[in-house]
């Protein structure tokens, strides 16, 4: 996979709001061959729909969010920290008391 170089002005990437179990997240989305990029607003209260078994590399931009393992895991992310994992390595799910902002990256590279 070749990507070229580019800038990404994320004020002018268009936001896409998703629904959680409680609360709402708001997707800003680049989309590439195999690769993925977002940034990912979760609201106050938010809870994810579901337990996800995606890989991602998943950095806290704003905020705080806690990391649920299906396995009961908890692993609190805050500002400046990151986390990895491959695909069908966990099921996880995102659970925000606050307002939180995330750079998340997944794709191919993970399977």
């Amino acid at each position: 996979m070749n990507i070229q170089f580019q800038v990404i002005d994320w004020n002018k990437v268009s936001k896409e709001e998703h629904k959680g179990e409680t609360g709402t997240s708001v997707w800003q989305t680049l989309q590439l061959n195999g690769l993925r990029v977002r940034i990912v607003e979760y609201s106050a209260g938010y809870l994810a729909d579901h337990w996800c078994k995606k890989g991602h590399i998943v950095h806290c931009l704003e905020g705080e969010v806690l990391n649920e393992q299906e396995n009961g895991k908890k692993h609190l992310l805050k500002a400046g920290m990151t986390y990895i994992v491959s695909d069908d390595l966990s099921s996880h799910r995102s659970v925000a008391k606050d307002k939180v902002r995330l750079l998340i990256i997944d794709g191919d590279f993970f399977k």
